[in-house]
């Protein structure tokens, strides 16, 4: 089978989808965004080299060299970061970089964006970002109750009230997760990511019980910024007092799923993909 190539920024998921990979039978060829790739990756592939974060020539050229004409592009890349004293020393961009975000990016460079640019840049140069979670499906939330731990009436009342508010914010491009209790919003993700909103619901909700809802972006693309959560998210719940955790399901990774429900059982944690449902109609109105 013909090589594939894996752009690689930070946590477990990388691993997962390189060893998804080799499991298919593929030889993979990584491309690691340095300063954001774990170096326990390189032994996972079958080729490995660190690129720049801002150098999307280098990633054209580690890949095509190798023969890719597929990719995955997954990990985190610290959105704080990019927002550092010394960002422009740290991602110098390369021509191909600059050229984009002077013409392309030039009047919107939301983080949306600039994935899909950049999908559109790697085809155009004959590599085809393919959907992020297509060698790690049985890592996905799935519809129903995933934990041992089942959710208290009054945390799906917070569910049915939340989820449709956790989506305004998705389509809003704020964040795509809120802290709640009572029917009360205690935080909202932004700029921080997932875990430091954990950490500040837990400072403001001393009490404790309340519920994380993280949903997908209104126009999610599998090939990019797919949801997770994994084992840290679960201690950093644990420790923040929380008692509920709620996905979308299909659309969401659990990295290690095995680990993080089982974990979430040991807290007293509920995880739950949720889905939504319409109100059934009533005889009366079909006639």
């Amino acid at each position: 089978m013909a090589p594939i190539g894996l752009i690689a920024g930070e946590g477990v998921f990388p691993l997962l989808v390189a060893r998804g990979m080799k499991g298919a039978g593929r030889k993979v060829v990584c491309a690691a965004l340095a300063g954001c790739a774990w170096d326990d990756l390189r032994n996972e592939c079958d080729e490995f080299k660190w690129v720049g974060i801002a150098r999307l020539g280098q990633w054209v050229k580690v890949l095509r060299e190798a023969g890719c004409t597929e990719a995955i592009m997954v990990g985190r890349v610290v959105k704080t970061k990019m927002y550092s004293r010394w960002r422009y020393l740290q991602y110098i961009p390369d021509l191909r970089t600059l050229k984009l975000w002077l013409t392309t990016l030039r009047h919107d460079r939301r983080p949306n964006t600039i994935l899909q640019t950049i999908a559109s840049e790697l085809a155009a140069n004959g590599i085809t970002l393919i959907d992020s979670t297509a060698y790690t499906a049985d890592q996905l939330a799935t519809p129903g109750v995933m934990t041992r731990r089942q959710p208290t009436d009054r945390q799906w009342q917070d569910i049915h009230f939340g989820w449709e508010l956790c989506q305004k914010i998705s389509r809003l491009d704020i964040g795509q997760s809120i802290a709640i209790l009572n029917k009360d919003v205690i935080a909202v993700e932004a700029l921080e990511g997932t875990n430091s909103m954990i950490d500040r619901a837990g400072e403001l909700c001393k009490t404790g019980g309340w519920t994380l809802i993280k949903v997908s972006n209104s126009e999610q693309d599998m090939r990019m910024d797919v949801p997770t959560i994994g084992t840290t998210t679960i201690e950093k719940l644990a420790q923040a007092r929380a008692a509920c955790v709620v996905l979308d399901p299909g659309k969401t990774v659990l990295l290690e799923k095995q680990k993080v429900l089982e974990l979430a059982d040991r807290h007293k944690i509920a995880i739950v993909g949720y889905e939504k449902r319409e109100p059934q109609m009533n005889r009366d109105q079909h006639r």
